[in-house]
């Protein structure tokens, strides 16, 4: 299938003020672009991209003052399949692990292993190792907090979320990338598009969304705590240890944003 997908953001400077933008396809997704996902700002300005530490497509530019537009639009071929589910793959001891995977068993800015720890380890530990405990981790965040924009706070950690109980899908996703790693299980955080291909109406708003993938049986593997089910469409942008280092934009000064929009859905066949 073919789907279009993108986005537009409208900010307001009161000053020239530097930006860096995580947009862009993620790299392993290239070569189902019908075409390059450049990033367009209106007014023009001048992009220098790069790869930041985790492999993501960076682009650095300067906003002016007053009102400043940035966005993509891409058609991405897809096979149209839900994510791929795999029941049997194992969970490897410590010891096996590739040297890059070990980042992804430690504590970071939104996952304190320290402090869910033994909460982990009460829920988890009788539950068989591999993907049979990571569903189980699963279904806890899933039933455990309760979805709702009005509950959204970009500072909220893991934690934080299991005590307050609400949040929004990154406030899931972190939470169950925090379990994970404290039952020794390499997790990292995932943002991008999902779609409503498959699904009935009606249809929310669309809106970016956060996952995670969990190296099981030598590969990483995508689970949603938030929707908890497989989903056909699921476009990676970036992803890192947590949402500190994915952040869509980052502004290195006051703004507003004005206006905010994101779209991804199947095109008529030709």
């Amino acid at each position: 299938m073919r789907i279009q997908l993108g986005c537009e953001m409208i900010y307001q400077f009161a000053a020239h003020t530097p930006m860096i933008a995580m947009l862009n396809v993620h790299h392993s997704r290239f070569s189902s672009l019908e075409g390059p996902d450049h990033l367009i700002t209106s007014p023009m300005v001048d992009l220098s991209s790069y790869r930041d530490s985790f492999g993501n497509w960076c682009n650095r530019m300067v906003a002016p003052a007053g009102t400043f537009t940035l966005g993509t639009n891409a058609i991405l071929h897809d096979d149209g399949g839900y994510d791929p589910v795999e029941p049997s793959a194992r969970q490897h001891p410590v010891e096996e692990l590739p040297a890059d995977v070990l980042q992804y068993l430690l504590g970071s800015r939104y996952c304190e292993t320290d402090l869910l720890s033994e909460v982990a380890w009460q829920r988890f530990q009788g539950t068989p190792p591999g993907w049979t405990r990571v569903q189980a981790i699963c279904d806890f965040v899933n039933q455990h907090l309760t979805f709702g924009y009005e509950h959204s706070r970009p500072t909220r950690t893991a934690a934080e979320a299991y005590r307050e109980k609400v949040g929004v899908c990154r406030d899931y996703t972190h939470l169950a990338i925090t379990l994970c790693r404290c039952m020794n299980l390499p997790a990292r955080y995932c943002t991008g598009y999902i779609s409503d291909i498959g699904k009935p109406p009606p249809y929310a708003d669309m809106d970016f969304a956060a996952w995670m993938e969990v190296y099981l049986g030598g590969r990483w593997w995508t689970f949603d705590p938030r929707n908890n089910a497989p989903c056909i469409g699921r476009v990676l942008i970036a992803q890192g240890r947590d949402a500190t280092d994915v952040p869509l934009t980052h502004t290195f000064g006051p703004n507003t944003l004005g206006g905010f929009s994101v779209w991804i859905y199947e095109l008529e066949a030709k």
